[in-house]
C-alpha cells in the first residue's frame, strides 16, 4: 500500500479497498480485543485500545496490508464481578472470528492475522483456527502465544528502563504505560492503586475470577507506568510481529 494511504479498513470506501487488493494489499490484520474491567483508572476499552493500535502500526509496518476493525467484546467471564464488563461464549468469540475471516477471504484478501490482546481470548483463537483454515483459501495466521505476549510486555519495560516484571500482566505498569502512550488523557491516574504482586495463579484467576484475587481489578504497580516506556512496549511488540508475519507469508 503506497505511503500515505489509510490502512484502516473501516474508515476505507469500497472502491479503495477494490483497488488496494488489486495493487497487491492482501493481508488483513484483525485484532480481537475486549471489555472488560482494567481497575479503576483503565477504561473498559484497553484491550481494544491496544488492538486497533497494535493492528494500525502493523499494517503500516507491512506496507502491504489493512488493519480490520477490532474484535470485541471477547471472553471475559473471569471479570464479571466488576461492573461494566462484557462477555461471550468461546463458542460466540469463535463464530465471529469465523465470519470475519470468511468475509475477508470471500475479497480477495490472502493472509489474514489474527491477533489476541486479551488473555481470554487466546486459547479460543487458538483453538478456531485450523478449523478456520481447512475451510478457506486465505492463510490464517494466529498470533496467539500468550507467554510470549507477556514476555514482549515486560522487555518493553525493561527496555525503557523500568525493571518490573509480572508473571500475569492486568491493569499494571506495562498495560498503563501502553494506554499512557495510546491516550494518555483516558488514564485516570488520580485513581492509580496498585494490586497484588508476586507469584499469582493464571488458573485461579480464570476459573474462580479476578474478584478472589484482586479487589480494585488490578494486578501489580501501575505507578511505574510511563509514556515512553509505553511506546517502546507497543513498538517491541509489533517489531516482533511482523517479523512473525513475514516468515509465516513467506512459508506459503
Amino acid at each position: 500500500m503506497p505511503s500515505g494511504e489509510a490502512v484502516c479498513l473501516e474508515e476505507m470506501v469500497w472502491p479503495e479497498v477494490k483497488s488496494a487488493i488489486e495493487n497487491g494489499t492482501r493481508t488483513a490484520i484483525v485484532a480481537v480485543g475486549s471489555i472488560e474491567q482494567h481497575g479503576p483508572h483503565l477504561p473498559l476499552n484497553m484491550d481494544t485500545l491496544d488492538g486497533d493500535e497494535l493492528a494500525r502500526r502493523i499494517a503500516t509496518e507491512l506496507g502491504d496490508a489493512v488493519a480490520a476493525p477490532t474484535i470485541r467484546p471477547g471472553c471475559s467471564g473471569h471479570h464479571m464481578e466488576f461492573p461494566g464488563t462484557i462477555t461471550v461464549p468461546p463458542e460466540t468469540l469463535m463464530d465471529v472470528i469465523r465470519s470475519y475471516c470468511r468475509s475477508l477471504d470471500k475479497h480477495d484478501f490472502k493472509h489474514i492475522v489474527l491477533v489476541p490482546t486479551h488473555g481470554g481470548n487466546f486459547g479460543p483463537v487458538k483453538t478456531v483456527v485450523p478449523d478456520i483454515a481447512r475451510e478457506l483459501d486465505a492463510t490464517v495466521i494466529a498470533l496467539a502465544n500468550l507467554d510470549e505476549h507477556m514476555q514482549l510486555l515486560n522487555e518493553g519495560l525493561s527496555e525503557a528502563g523500568i525493571e518490573y516484571n509480572q508473571d500475569v500482566i492486568h491493569a499494571g505498569a506495562a498495560e498503563t504505560a501502553m494506554v499512557l502512550a495510546i491516550d494518555e488523557g483516558l488514564v485516570r491516574t488520580e485513581n492509580i492503586e496498585s494490586g497484588p504482586e508476586g507469584e499469582i495463579s493464571a488458573a485461579r484467576l480464570l476459573s474462580e475470577g479476578f474478584k478472589t484475587i484482586t479487589e480494585n481489578g488490578v494486578l501489580g504497580d501501575p505507578t511505574k507506568a510511563t509514556t515512553d516506556a509505553g511506546e517502546v512496549i507497543i513498538q517491541n511488540v509489533v517489531e516482533t510481529y511482523v517479523e512473525h508475519i513475514k516468515i509465516e507469508r513467506d512459508a506459503v
